[in-house]
């Protein structure tokens, strides 16, 4: 661990004297991304604010560049760490350029009077953030997402070799959320930031982290790559899962299928299906499906939400067996939704179930 430019050393987090999680390892070097992902309560914040010196170590040491963070000096640390936090700040009077201006306090004399170079600095960053426009209007009449974009800004501002993040995209929209965490990822390749931050937002967490720290109980639950974390039936186990299910492939949670005897046999095949099989969930419809190859996309979401898939080994003709296998799930749903327009030479015995269907009366366009 003494290797990395940060690492935490045996730390132990809590509060009033009270332990929380203890024993925590981390590691990080310049231009990676750790995200805390966890329940809600597990822990993630007091990590965070434990790490920026908010709250006192219980026990262990947490190292920044070789130097024992909790014994740097105020500006020492600045220059080392810029913090965001989920609390939203309510400032007086202010001009989005005074708030990213803040962000140079560390390199100011006494009375905080920007020089010329802390002035190019302040413009630098709301240009980074593509927020140079806002900057002379009253942060307090901005939107939510312009607000985290200038508080980022601030902290580039700040000149950093680390940023600590709670939660940043808890208030923003989709459009907000992905501007936001781009300009992160930016900043992190460009300038070889070290980034430590908690998201509830495991899609997001997934694709923008280098590594992953899961929080749950007194201990770490587990700390690896994106590619060892997200598993469908981890992040089931994580979260204690009792509905529905996450889908790892996709990325997403998937509500729980409906329960009962299948109304509908479905059709469908390269993607066609999963819209139709949503909305049979929605609506409370249980359904099967097939035939689907088990490399087919169909075929992931449909594990999760209908009452049974008949699949056939990806690559290989579509056996006897998975025809009439369908023909008969066919019969006692007494209703078909087809998805497909066209059907290739590895997908006849679908054709074939169609126009069946067709021929039976069973064909439905509406549920």
């Amino acid at each position: 661990m003494k290797d990395y430019f940060f690492h935490a050393d045996s730390m132990t987090v809590g509060y009033n004297g009270k332990s929380l999680i203890r024993e925590i390892e981390i590691g990080l070097n310049r231009g990676e991304i750790l995200t805390l992902i966890g329940p809600n309560g597990a822990g993630k914040s007091t990590i965070l604010k434990s790490i920026t010196r908010q709250l006192g170590l219980l026990g262990g040491t947490v190292w920044l560049d070789q130097k024992n963070l909790h014994q740097m000096k105020g500006k020492e640390a600045a220059r080392k760490q810029a913090v965001l936090l989920t609390e939203r700040i309510c400032p007086e009077l202010l001009t989005c350029w005074d708030i990213v201006a803040t962000g140079r306090y560390p390199y100011t004399g006494t009375l905080g009077i920007l020089g010329e170079e802390d002035r190019r600095k302040v413009k630098e960053a709301l240009e980074m953030v593509q927020a140079l426009d806002l900057r002379e209007r009253d942060f307090n009449t901005i939107s939510d997402g312009q607000k985290q974009r200038i508080m980022l800004a601030r902290a580039i501002c700040q000149e950093p070799e680390m940023i600590v993040l709670d939660e940043p995209t808890s208030f923003l929209d989709i459009k907000h959320k992905l501007e936001f965490l781009s300009i992160l990822k930016k900043l992190v390749k460009e300038r070889q930031v070290a980034v430590i931050m908690s998201l509830h937002e495991l899609d997001l967490a997934q694709k923008i982290s280098d590594q992953v720290i899961c929080v749950k109980g007194e201990r770490i639950a587990r700390y690896g790559t994106p590619e060892e974390i997200f598993t469908s039936e981890y992040i089931g186990e994580l979260y204690d899962m009792k509905a529905g299910a996450y889908h790892a492939s996709f990325g997403c949670a998937e509500l729980p299928a409906p329960q009962g005897e299948p109304q509908v046999f479905v059709i469908a095949g390269g993607g066609s299906g999963i819209p139709i099989y949503r909305k049979l969930v929605r609506e409370e419809i249980p359904f099967v499906t097939g035939i689907l190859y088990e490399n087919d996309v169909d075929y992931e979401a449909a594990r999760y939400l209908a009452t049974h898939v008949v699949a056939q080994t990806a690559f290989e003709p579509v056996e006897e067996i998975h025809y009439e296998q369908s023909l008969e799930w066919m019969k006692r749903c007494g209703k078909v939704i087809c998805c497909l327009e066209r059907f290739g030479t590895f997908n006849q015995e679908n054709k074939k179930l169609l126009e069946e269907a067709r021929m039976r009366g069973m064909l439905v366009t509406n549920l």
